[in-house]
Order: structure tokens, then sequence, then C-alpha cells
């Protein structure tokens, strides 16, 4: 009887473009051009170019081309960098969806870059290019929706599921066989890792697991390819996936259920450039500084509410700008939420050193207090704020699920190129003209035969 890991791996290997429903195309075409923005508007972010200048000092072979900068090297070493420009600034798409229910996730960040790189380096067309994407993307989705995105081991997923995506994705665009995919997984999963540690404490290695993932997933099939064995079970085995890395696996079905038949993927796309946790929180700061009048210095005190989980989050920690101002920021629900209140919008540049460091936020965040949402609030609510002023004055707002829920408030494809071309425009490298094209090609990806002419448009 075949293992789980065996079924996946049939599936990566006779998975044709012609299995996707429109929707699925649709969203691994516009899931690519938001990664793509992501990376363009991070390249800047603290320890980019460093990392970028060791990848370059290390050199080999010239397979792929490292996003914005230029330059080529290996392809598990550029679709590692890529991966870390895209999660700069936490603003990725997220969020995968497995049978009409949200899982929190960051596989995309990992998933487009590991296919556009070893896409470029094996001149791989649009439809196929596609194809590996989305296998990758459900295998990762799956994984995730058969344990649950768990917090309280410490163990963040984008280092340990993302892999196991990319592991598929390079399993399908090297044409490994069935063995040599159950080889490469079990490869790969010597190479999980990744602490919440570095998110709790502002670090930038938080955003190094993404791409460790994409460098590991290319890594372990290409050794699979020549010839190294794994683990055979990497994912339900004693010490496999399930065993080490999660509280157990709940539902294991879901992991070959309709399989070949649904692929599951990411399904929101953010609308600001900081962790996913503060959004509820930041659409009610723009509900009140919209409908009223609020003037920063009147404010006596503001009380967040927020669900249990969020309450013992590492975005509800006391504000400080840390060693990185920009990932102290993004991390934190009080600057979020300060930052809106008197800035009125919350952009890239407002999470630049000088915007955070201004001593008026600190001003606003000590006025914040967090609460738990009780349970009669929670059926309505997934944050509310309250503002209260110096007069006596309330001002209060409640949302039920942030924007960019796909069944609440979705981004429209216009919202989708809009944050594209705002990334392009905050990070100053790449012109609005090239910024169009970019656009009509991933549009247009499944006609393509060959990347040269997008990968191209990504650099200066």
């Amino acid at each position: 009887m075949s293992t789980y890991v065996e079924l996946i791996a049939d599936n990566i290997i006779n998975t044709s473009f012609q299995n996707f429903a429109q929707e699925n195309l649709e969203n691994a075409k516009y899931r690519i051009l938001d990664v793509l923005g992501c990376a363009i508007g991070g390249v800047n972010a603290a320890g980019n170019a460093e990392l970028i200048n060791l990848i370059k000092t290390w050199g080999g072979r010239e397979e792929a081309t490292i996003f914005v900068c230029g330059g080529k090297a290996s392809a598990h070493n550029v679709a590692m960098v890529n991966s870390v420009l895209a999660r700069s600034y936490d603003f990725e798409a997220t969020q995968a969806r497995v049978k009409n229910v949200n899982l929190a996730s960051h596989v995309s960040g990992t998933t487009v870059p590991t296919a556009l790189a070893l896409g470029e380096a094996n001149n791989a067309g649009g439809k196929e290019l596609i194809t590996a994407l989305l296998i990758g993307d459900d295998v990762a989705c799956r994984v995730l929706a058969a344990s649950g995105f768990g917090f309280t081991l410490g163990w963040d997923n984008v280092g340990t599921v993302n892999a196991l995506g990319a592991t598929a994705i390079a399993g399908r665009l090297l044409g490994l066989n069935k063995k040599q995919l159950q080889n490469a997984f079990g490869i790969v999963l010597n190479q999980l890792s990744g602490s919440f540690e570095a998110i709790w404490d502002g670090a930038s290695s938080f955003k190094l697991l993404q791409g460790l993932s994409a460098r590991n997933g290319i890594f372990s099939a290409e050794l699979a390819r020549f010839g190294w064995t794994g683990p055979k079970d990497a994912l339900l085995g004693k010490f496999g996936y399930f065993n080490l890395y999660t509280e157990g696996c709940r539902n294991p079905e879901i992991l070959i259920e309709d399989l070949g038949k649904s692929y599951y993927t990411e399904v929101t796309y953010k609308p600001y450039p900081c962790c996913r946790a503060n959004h509820a929180a930041i659409d009610c700061a723009l509900n009140l500084v919209r409908d009223y009048d609020i003037i920063p210095d009147d404010i006596e005190h503001i009380v967040l509410k927020v669900p249990r989980a969020m309450f013992h989050m590492f975005v509800s920690q006391p504000f400080s700008v840390g060693d990185i101002p920009q990932i102290g920021a993004g991390f934190n629900m009080r600057y979020c939420v300060a930052n809106v209140l008197l800035r009125k919008n919350i952009t890239l540049e407002h999470f630049q050193e000088e915007y955070v460091r201004d001593e008026r936020i600190a001003k606003i965040c000590a006025k914040i207090a967090l609460e738990e949402l009780n349970e009669d609030e929670l059926k309505n609510n997934t944050a509310c704020l309250k503002v209260i002023m110096n007069d006596g004055k309330e001002y209060i707002s409640g949302v039920k699920g942030a924007k960019g829920d796909p069944v609440l408030s979705p981004l429209s494809v216009d919202e989708i190129k809009t944050k594209f071309m705002e990334n392009i425009s905050f990070s100053r490298k790449i012109s609005e003209a090239n910024g169009e094209k970019i656009i009509n090609i991933v549009e247009n990806l499944e006609e393509v035969d060959d990347l040269n002419d997008l990968i191209g448009l990504l650099t200066v």
C-alpha cells in the first residue's frame, strides 16, 4: 500500500496544466505578480544588500537572476535571495485556504521565487512554471492543513512547510521520478528549521527562513536526482515532519483527499506592509480617521481589543524601535494603530527609520492598552478600537475580517496591480513603464515560451 508521500509524488509527476481550473490559473498569476512587487519593494530593506553581495562573492554557476540588482548565481542561492527580498516588509500573499478554511501561512514568498529561479535555469515556459508552482503550493497547504499553524512549539512554519512545497516544485521542474521525489522529501526533512524567536526579537533573520526553504528545497531535489536517499516517510514516519515539528497530524486524510482534483493555495493579498495579525486593528484605525477628525494630541486613552491568540502574539508586545526599526514596527500592533492615527494612512514609507523613530508615535503607543475580546464580542469582531479624547468623547470602530480577506473583503485585481506599482515606486529601481510590461507578461504567462523577457524587466 502506497504511503501518503508516494501518492503525493505520483501527483507531482502526473499533474498537467489542464488539471487546473481557471480560478487556479488567475490566482497563480496574480500571486506571482504580488511576490515580484514585494521583492522589488523590499530590495533596500536592512541586510539585503549584504546578503546579495555575499551570494555574488560565493560565485558558482550562473543559472538564475537576482531580482532588481541583477547578476546571476546558482538557482538555489538565487531562490533564497529573491525569497528574502519578498519577505522583507511582510507584504506578500498569505493565508492558505483549504476546504473553505483559512490558515495562517507565508507560502508564496518561497514558492514563487523557487519556481522562477529553477524555471529560468531550466528554460521552462509559462505553463510549466505555473504547473510547478501550483503543485508546490498544494503540497505546502495540505501539509499545513493536516496539523494547523501552531505557535506553541516555537517552529515558524515558513521554515518547515515552505521547504516541502519548494521541494515539490524543484522535483517537478527537474523531472524527478517517484522514487527520487520520495527521497527529496526525506532529504529536506533534515533541513527544516526556523524559530519564532527572531520575530519576537525583531531580528532580520526572521526573513531568512523563507529563503532557506527555497534553497533547501532545490538542494534536496538536486541531491535526490544524483542518487542520494532520504527517510522513506518524511511526513508520518516516527520522526517525520508531523511528529517532530507539530503537535500531531490531526487530519492526515487532507494530504490526499481529492489529490489531483483540488489544488490548494494562498488566497489573501495583503493591503498593508506589515504582519497580517495587525491588519484588523489597522482597519479599525482607518475607519476612525476617515469618519472623525481625531487630533492625536487630544487623545487621552486608547483601548484595542483583539482575540486571545493575537493578544499573546509578538505583535502585542509593547512598542520598541529595536535594532531594526522597520521590523520592530512591522510586527507591532501598537505602532501600526498609532501610525494611522497620526498619519491617516499606512504605507511602505511609514516603516522607514525616520517615521518609526518619530517621538509622536511613541507618545500615542504609550496610550494604547490591549485587551482580549470576550466571547460575545468575538461574534462580530476580529478587532475593536476605542479612542477616548480629553473632552470625554469616545470613537469606536470594530471589524469582522480584515481587508484582503478572500470572502469578506478581497482585494480586486486593480488593487493588486496598484499595490504592485506602489512597490515599484517605493523601490525607485524599476521604471513604471517596465512595471506595466511586467504586469502584461504575468497576466498572459501561460502564453510565454521563454522567461527571459520577464526576467530582463526585473533588473535595473
